[in-house]
């Protein structure tokens, strides 16, 4: 348990590593002020690439979840990300979004009657510490319009991961065609948007095609299918802490690329990110530990048993004709004809 617990975890970081380079990408390589393009760009092409491979749609009720996932997930908050990057320096923006596990908390206890415990206060505490001491220097700056989009981003995925992990996934859809799914509507969702509010550029330079290049196919089409695979099988506050590897990836990218420098404050803040996310991981595998030996009973489904029904037609099948097998019962109609003289 404690292995597949740690497989897991490393691979969900990856996501949020790879969003840390979003911040450098979207100010060296993308056009400068087009946070819509951006982020159609970003979501449109790599989900309707996936659902046209996946040849399924949704349905029923799954078509306003899709929709609501679609737009927390990736539509509202792929702009309000980049409204965020365009208005702050990365790092500021990344400390704005660090609050996300505290609303994920909060979240988890309403929607998923999830108790709050106190190393899960002390991780979201460690955690938005560190990334204070991380990011913020004398040089920062904030804005008024950079500081709203990223709290607004933050509560709109502390709201996608506790609804998807409340939802879960339609029977029979895979994973790549669940994450299609709300890439495809996020991006339709703000499509219209960038091309009535924004336009597209005069021209576009190769850089600009690969920073959208690189967005849309592992900023979106191969994270977000790492990071919907960690929410089903990581608690939600675990994923969300889990994020925290964003801005120590931006941080480091900064100094590798833009020669920003490191100090001694930065380096204890890495140092609490990294503590709060092993906190999470620890502490989920030692709750899990303790619910497998304490036998904790299933739930009772809708067939009477302690196991999900089996997949199968809704309707039940004839019965049989094979010789060897119970006649079926009569109806009491037919008892009383045959009762009768």
């Amino acid at each position: 348990m404690k292995q597949r617990l740690g497989f897991d975890s490393a691979l969900t970081v990856l996501a949020p590593v790879v969003w840390g380079s979003t911040y450098l990408v979207t100010t060296e390589l993308l056009p400068p002020d087009r946070p819509l393009l951006a982020a159609a760009v970003r979501a449109l092409p790599g989900g309707l690439l996936l659902t046209l491979a996946g040849r399924k749609l949704p349905q029923g009720h799954w078509w306003w979840r899709i929709l609501a996932l679609g737009a927390l997930n990736i539509g509202v908050f792929f702009y309000l990300l980049f409204v965020a990057a365009y208005h702050l320096p990365g790092g500021v923006a990344a400390l704005v979004g660090s609050i996300q596990p505290v609303f994920v908390l909060l979240l988890s206890a309403l929607l998923l009657r999830e108790a709050i415990r106190s190393w899960q206060v002390v991780a979201c505490v460690l955690g938005t510490a560190g990334v204070g001491m991380l990011v913020l220097g004398p040089e920062a700056g904030l804005d008024a319009i950079g500081v709203a989009a990223g709290l607004g981003a933050a509560v709109c995925m502390a709201s996608g991961i506790v609804l998807t992990k409340r939802w879960g996934r339609p029977p029979g859809v895979g994973l790549l065609t669940f994450t299609g799914w709300q890439l495809a509507v996020g991006g339709l969702l703000i499509a219209p948007v960038a091309l009535l509010g924004e336009g597209l550029p005069a021209r576009l330079t190769w850089p600009n095609f690969a920073g959208f290049a690189y967005l849309s196919l592992v900023g979106a089409l191969l994270a977000y299918a790492v990071w919907f695979r960690g929410i089903e099988r990581l608690p939600a506050l675990t994923v969300s802490l889990l994020g925290f590897a964003s801005p120590l990836a931006a941080t480091i990218l900064g100094y590798l690329f833009l020669r920003q420098g490191l100090t001694l404050v930065q380096g204890a803040g890495a140092i609490a990110v990294v503590a709060a996310v092993l906190l999470a991981q620890r502490s989920t595998a030692r709750d899990s530990r303790l619910v497998r030996e304490r036998g904790t009973p299933q739930p009772e489904y809708e067939n009477g048993s302690d196991s999900p029904p089996a997949a199968g037609p809704a309707h039940p099948a004839p019965p049989s004709s094979e010789a060897g097998t119970r006649p079926a019962a009569l109806s009491p109609r037919q008892t009383t004809e045959r009762e009768q003289p």
